[in-house]
């Protein structure tokens, strides 16, 4: 990725020669992240991109509009300024790292850098737009598809802003290999900043700052080297009549074709994309709705009677509800968690309601999409329902969409008998960026909502997709996850996919929480989750479980190099995990009557670790209490 031709008249030519572009491309990085630290350090991971390449800097620049609720009259005079300043900045980059043995383009390059700068943010916009979905909504798979997406576009684009006929010619393997180095590196620098001080933010986007810089450097010198002038034959091909100019705007490219190859390209990534969003949904899809299967007797009389003291009995013993997530059906499906709880009621949370039996209805893929408070009441009447036929408190195992259910239950229906929680890929951090739900019309609501009709016409749900799911998780799913994790105590275990780490605040993780190796939505039967889960249940220490905490923070600070900045810190702040094992912990006492956890006393301090009053409550064995799952499932208020 040497950029710079290598021949005796290149010499003089060295990058630490381009001293204007390397100011330019540290003084910029370092005045974001200085102005980032005073106003919202939670998105000083953003502030090296201001310099970078026009694809990836365009990038950064949609996220912070798009973070914005404007018209689209605001929304189209800030766009206005944003291409032109974007437009100047890359001009005078481009100049500044054009080759010493060249002459430099002439400032009408603006034109052109303006013409690139404009499609490209036409072209990303959409890929914006998705990122501001997963703010609302946030987990892995969409996020691991935008980034590629966003890379498959921006390769055609990497020499857009130097070569003049681009849109007739390819770029050099030198150009994307740029690309993509300086994507890596803003990724690492995102990851570096998160785990330091947040004034050790400037210093770090100076040294990516000037990455940036050898980017350019690497890619005009590429361009160049494209272009034939080897810096021997430059001054002969200059005295060419006419040429000089041709070759000081870059558009003296040889592999230039008659054909538009640029666009062609671009249009070639696109169907790219598509098809492969149509394929993921046609081999992953849900399976069509089947008929209710037998639930697993729930052996009764097998639980002894309560301890001395209050302490819970077997909790492996209380019914459980098993709450799926988006595009599930019910019923039928191998039913692995029954199988891992044998002896254990097991009943599956049917999105439809129940028959006058209490079995769930059964359902298909589109019968999730709903919204929360109507999830919340269904899951809360289900829950009264099982506790009614047992007289026992219920567990409940939610996964993806289900964890969002769970928290409107907990916030509608505080008095609902719930034991044991656990929650498989949790949504962290619901809603914390939004837009308004009605009045004038939103660049971001407006186009998030087109984005989703034109992803859901290619998903089994139609062009409907989870549009109720999302809105109402816009408009509700921050304010009823605060409410959750203000609820009575109860015993909580999150188990998270490794992929879901890109999505994860930037926070060290509770010790409540575990982590897998595996993808969002697929820990219903995953044998190592359903291990976890049994054991949890009942009450024994939860062990043998990979240990990727560390690897799970790195990625989460990694990703929100590419994620919505968040301009406002989270509401309660971000704590550290408390450290140290937790051993010898005694459950918290629970009424004989009712089975519900007491509240331990205020202040108790187990461990070495305290504890706060009503959330001091652990398992046998179990290294966490449930204190430490509040801080985790921040929200913004």
């Amino acid at each position: 990725m040497d950029g710079e031709p290598q021949r005796p008249g290149a010499r003089g030519d060295r990058f630490l020669a381009h001293r204007g572009l390397i100011a330019l491309c540290c003084g910029t990085s370092m005045a974001e992240a200085f102005l980032l630290i005073v106003v919202a350090p939670a998105a000083r991971a953003l502030a090296p991109q201001v310099s970078a390449l026009p694809p990836l800097a365009i990038f950064h620049d949609l996220r912070w509009l798009y973070s914005t609720q404007r018209s689209w009259l605001w929304f189209g005079l800030l766009l206005a300024g944003l291409l032109v300043t974007r437009a100047a900045l890359n001009t005078a980059l481009v100049r500044l790292a054009w080759p010493a043995y060249l002459t430099p383009p002439p400032l009408a390059a603006l034109r052109g850098a303006l013409v690139v700068t404009t499609l490209a943010c036409l072209l990303i916009s959409p890929l914006v737009s998705l990122t501001f979905g997963v703010a609302i909504l946030p987990f892995s798979w969409p996020f691991l598809a935008l980034l590629p997406a966003m890379l498959l576009i921006a390769l055609p684009l990497s020499h857009a802003g130097l070569a003049g006929t681009w849109w007739r010619t390819l770029p050099p393997t030198s150009a994307a290999c740029w690309l993509l180095a300086e994507f890596a590196v803003l990724t690492a620098a995102a990851a570096v900043s998160a785990a330091l001080p947040p004034p050790d933010a400037v210093p770090i986007a100076g040294l990516a700052g000037l990455v940036n810089a050898r980017a350019w450097y690497g890619l005009t010198a590429a361009i160049a080297r494209a272009a034939g002038q080897a810096p021997e034959l430059a001054e002969p091909a200059l005295a060419r009549p006419g040429l000089a100019a041709e070759v000081s705007a870059g558009l003296t490219l040889p592999a230039v074709q008659r054909v538009p190859a640029g666009p062609m390209a671009l249009a070639a990534v696109i169907a790219v994309v598509v098809a492969l969003a149509r394929l993921v949904f046609f081999f992953s899809g849900p399976a069509a709705t089947g008929q209710p299967a037998p639930t697993v007797a729930w052996a009764a009389g097998t639980q002894g009677p309560a301890h001395a003291g209050g302490t819970a009995a077997d909790a492996g013993n209380h019914p459980v509800l098993e709450i799926a997530g988006f595009g599930s059906w019910c019923c039928g499906q191998d039913r692995a968690l029954a199988k891992t709880l044998p002896g254990t009621l097991v009943r599956q949370f049917s999105y439809l309601g129940t028959n006058r039996r209490g079995q769930p209805l059964p359902y298909g893929a589109k019968a999730s999409n709903l919204p929360l408070p109507e999830l919340g009441d269904r899951i809360a009447a289900q829950v009264w329902r099982l506790h009614e036929q047992t007289g026992k408190p219920v567990d409940i195992v939610a996964e993806s969409e289900g964890t969002l259910g769970l928290d409107a239950m907990l916030a509608q229906h505080p008095g609902a008998p719930v034991g044991s929680v656990v929650l498989l890929s949790p949504i962290v951090a619901p809603g914390q960026y939004g837009y308004e739900a009605s009045g004038s019309s939103l660049v971001t609501r407006d186009e998030l909502h087109a984005l989703i009709w034109f992803v859901g016409g290619l998903s089994p749900f139609g062009t409907s997709g989870a549009q109720t799911l999302i809105s109402s998780v816009n408009s509700v799913g921050a304010r009823f996850a605060s409410a959750a994790a203000e609820h009575a105590p109860v015993r909580m275990l999150e188990v998270i996919p490794l992929a879901d780490a890109v999505t994860l605040p930037t926070c060290p993780l509770p010790r409540s929480v575990v982590v897998i190796p595996a993808f969002h939505g697929e820990l219903m039967g995953d044998p190592v989750a359903l291990r976890t889960v049994s054991r949890f249940l009942t009450d024994r220490s939860v062990t043998g479980v990979p240990r990727l905490r560390a690897t799970a923070e790195i990625m989460a600070a990694a990703a929100a190099a590419w994620r919505m900045p968040e301009s406002t810190a989270p509401s309660p702040p971000c704590r550290s995990a408390p450290s140290g094992p937790a051993s010898g912990h005694r459950r918290a006492g629970s009424s004989p009557a009712n089975g519900r956890p007491q509240p331990a006393s205020s202040g108790q301090q187990r461990g070495g670790i305290p504890t706060g009053g009503t959330r001091a409550l652990t398992a046998p064995g179990l290294p966490w209490s449930a204190s430490d799952w509040l801080p985790y499932r921040w929200t913004k208020r």
